[in-house]
């Protein structure tokens, strides 16, 4: 009996030997996602210096095809609507571009839409708090962005706006709402005047 009781323990330890360091089948494997690639440094010091502390990089690389380094930064909205919807939603994006070794900001988009000529078209006349971005990145035309405010403008509607890099001007400007022709930008937003005569 008690030659018994022996060889019973010794069998469960064999067992018990046997399956350390192998997996059963009911056991799962933690699968870990890859970490994003950090934002090189200089990189990531141009978009604070543009858009402060809270400046996120969101893409970064040769964004208009036109040879340099382009990096498109936003500040996060910090308050999330009740209401979910797609994208990015922000307070201001810019994208800047290494030239001759420094940076420097060639879009803007806080209440209104802006390069270094002017508003661009389309722009609500009034101002918008926050957006909604939408954005990707075609192999032939480079980054395209699609900027919906996320509440309806005072005195205007929602409408999305395209902005897409056009190589014949070398800036960022809106597309038409077909998204296939540019439009040129405006040195200031004017309410327009009424052609009515009184």
């Amino acid at each position: 009996m008690k030659r018994t009781v022996e060889i019973c323990v010794l069998i469960a330890l064999a067992f018990g030997c046997a399956s350390c360091g192998t997996k059963t089948p009911t056991q799962t494997q933690e699968t870990s996602k890859p970490a994003a690639p950090a934002v090189p440094d200089n990189i990531q010091k141009a978009a604070e210096s543009d858009l402060g502390s809270e400046a996120e990089v969101i893409v970064y690389g040769d964004l208009a095809k036109n040879g340099k380094t382009q990096a498109l930064v936003v500040n996060r909205l910090k308050v999330t609507p009740k209401t979910a919807v797609p994208g990015i939603l922000l307070t201001r994006a810019s994208i800047v571009e290494k030239d001759n070794g420094s940076w420097r900001e060639i879009f803007r988009c806080d209440e209104h839409l802006k390069n270094e000529k002017g508003y661009l078209a389309r722009n609500p006349l009034t101002d918008v708090g926050s957006w909604r971005l939408q954005y990707e990145q075609n192999p032939e035309k480079g980054l395209e962005l699609y900027f919906t405010p996320l509440d309806k403008p005072a005195g205007g509607y929602i409408q999305t706006l395209g902005v897409l890099w056009n190589p014949e001007a070398k800036r960022y400007e809106t597309l038409d709402p077909s998204y296939k022709h540019f439009l040129m930008e405006q040195p200031t937003l004017e309410i327009p005047q009424s052609q009515v005569r009184m």
